[in-house]
């Protein structure tokens, strides 16, 4: 099996070996150094600031958005919201269950966020902004220094979803001023979903500790207090833990994460030069390296999934709703190689000769 999903995506054979094994009790020595160095793994790679501080919460990355937002926010913010699609529109509802004033920037499919749209809410007096920035759904990755600026100048807490992101596309948290970032172990980490990852800069630290959100598992100050000695108050998933010091540890040795990130590159550019001649368009104004949003001219975008997935034994990611007929996307993340994108492109072209593209 190829698997061209955006997550879970292929991992390595040194995860994959750990995967294996008996997950070894966590109350030790032993796991807090684990932990402190995928600490301190996990800041360099973000480019945070030396006093951030990283959590590893058992969830999935929509935990760490719930639990960013409740632990940062609360009913006197008042916060705007790139809505661009499924996990725009997640910190939408999130914002909505948890009475946070909000207001949406609502984008079409496949459309960029723009300057002209940001000005509209200058000095306005919003305190937070929340954004995906690379809105998995439609394959649009946003403008990070444009955000960025416009945040430093309304004084407004940034908050980062960079999920699918991470390690794909260039990102320098300190620099950028970014309040909290977050990110998943499924994704361009390239380990078993079940740890998402949140990485608070020094000021948002602050803030959780001045915050007191409505919750037990999610409350951030607890994972705070419990990390300083390399431990989470509740069990983790011990195993995806340990998977992920491994690959943190073998994207240092290969480079760091600009090698990471320069190979992720080069992956989408093979991929997107052997399709150019294939009636697909892209359905994005600006995309990341994560990958490729592909809309297909003569079929089902969902038929292709599924005959790559029942005839070729090769996954790519469907899409939900009303992009499920209209968008299906090929991710570069994970252990794929140039040899995997042919595999791919050849498929697609047995498909087109059969007359089933």
């Amino acid at each position: 099996m190829l698997n061209f999903t955006v997550g879970p995506v292929m991992s390595c054979e040194e995860v994959r070996t750990i995967g294996a094994e008996q997950v070894p009790y966590f109350r030790t020595p032993e796991f807090s150094k684990i932990m402190f160095e995928n600490e301190n793994l996990m800041k360099k790679f973000a480019k945070a600031d030396e006093n951030a501080r990283v959590v590893f919460l058992t969830g999935s990355g929509t935990a760490a958005m719930e639990a960013a937002v409740i632990n940062v926010f609360d009913t006197k913010d008042k916060v705007l919201i790139v809505n661009g699609g499924s996990f725009g529109q997640r910190f939408v509802k999130i914002c909505q269950i948890h009475q946070i004033p909000y207001t949406e920037i609502k984008l079409e499919i496949g459309k960029k966020l723009t300057q002209e749209m940001l000005d509209q809410y200058d000095g306005k007096d919003y305190t937070g902004f929340l954004v995906n920035i690379h809105e998995t759904s439609t394959g649009v990755h946003y403008d990070p220094v444009m955000i960025s600026e416009f945040c430093k100048k309304n004084n407004m807490f940034l908050l980062v979803d960079a999920i699918s992101s991470f390690l794909a596309d260039e990102f320098d948290m300190e620099k950028l001023g970014v309040d909290l970032m977050l990110t998943g172990s499924q994704k361009a980490l390239a380990c078993p979903p079940g740890i998402s990852v949140i990485v608070l800069s020094e000021h948002a630290v602050q803030r959780v500790y001045e915050k007191t959100p409505q919750c037990l598992y999610l409350d951030l100050k607890e994972a705070l207090k419990n990390g300083e000695r390399g431990q989470t108050p509740f069990t983790p998933a011990v195993g995806i833990l340990r998977q992920i010091h491994a690959r943190l540890l073998e994207i240092e040795k290969a480079g760091g994460v600009e090698a990471e990130t320069a190979k992720i590159a080069s992956l989408a550019a093979d991929f997107r030069e052997k399709i150019k001649d294939m009636p697909f368009e892209i359905p994005s104004e600006s995309m990341s390296n994560a990958v490729t949003p592909l809309h297909p001219l003569n079929v089902s975008a969902y038929k292709i999934f599924e005959t790559l997935k029942d005839e070729y034994h090769i996954w790519v990611c469907p899409n939900g709703g009303d992009l499920a007929e209209k968008i299906f996307r090929v991710g570069h993340i994970g252990a794929l190689t140039t040899d995997d994108n042919t595999s791919l492109v050849e498929a697609l072209k047995d498909m087109q000769n059969r007359g089933l593209l």
